[in-house]
């Protein structure tokens, strides 16, 4: 199984489509959201093509193949213009006998960890950054935002596929990888 992860699209249908592009690109079988997906929020200025409702129409087209999870931007209004669930808090997957933990990260994150096991994986995005960490009870890993990214971090996604964990800029440059 193949997934493309993707966190804080934030209602840029400009970037929205990117990620779409990506999923088709790199033949990918699930894309996984984590969250932020149709409002910018208030703290984030508006992202490149702004256009919510134009992202919902585009989304719906992939209801079958995304796995999404809801962020701190996100409500329960969302939910009836997109035609995929998006009110989990998180989702578990298992990679090499490992839990993979897949949140928006504003409620689980490395300072509230969720039962974890040692040697399992948290994955969220809410922050805008990339990040790649192994900590001694668990590793945490985030795909950054694809439209807002913060702290020099770059417009960016994740892939998994088989037990790799690969982070792309937005021009499919390689940014780092984990094996697990």
């Amino acid at each position: 199984m193949k997934y493309l992860i993707a966190s804080d699209i934030h209602g840029s249908y400009y970037y929205g489509q990117l990620i779409i592009d990506k999923f088709n690109q790199h033949k990918a079988d699930k894309l996984i959201l984590l969250g932020d997906i149709l409002y910018h929020g208030p703290r984030n200025d508006l992202p490149k093509g702004h256009d919510p409702k134009k992202l919902a129409s585009l989304l719906n087209e992939y209801r079958d193949k995304i796995i999404a999870v809801i962020g701190n931007c996100d409500a329960e209004i969302d939910q009836t213009v997109l035609e995929f669930p998006i009110l989990a808090q998180y989702f578990i997957i298992e990679v090499n006998k490992r839990n993979v933990f897949f949140t928006h990260g504003h409620t689980f994150n490395s300072d509230n960890l969720p039962p974890l096991n040692k040697e399992d994986i948290l994955v969220h995005g809410h922050t805008h950054v990339q990040r790649n960490v192994k900590y001694d009870n668990h590793t945490y890993l985030n795909p950054g935002s694809i439209s807002l990214p913060k702290e020099d971090s770059v417009n960016g996604f994740m892939i998994l596929e088989g037990n790799v964990f690969k982070w792309y800029d937005e021009n499919d440059n390689l940014i780092d990888s984990l094996t697990v």
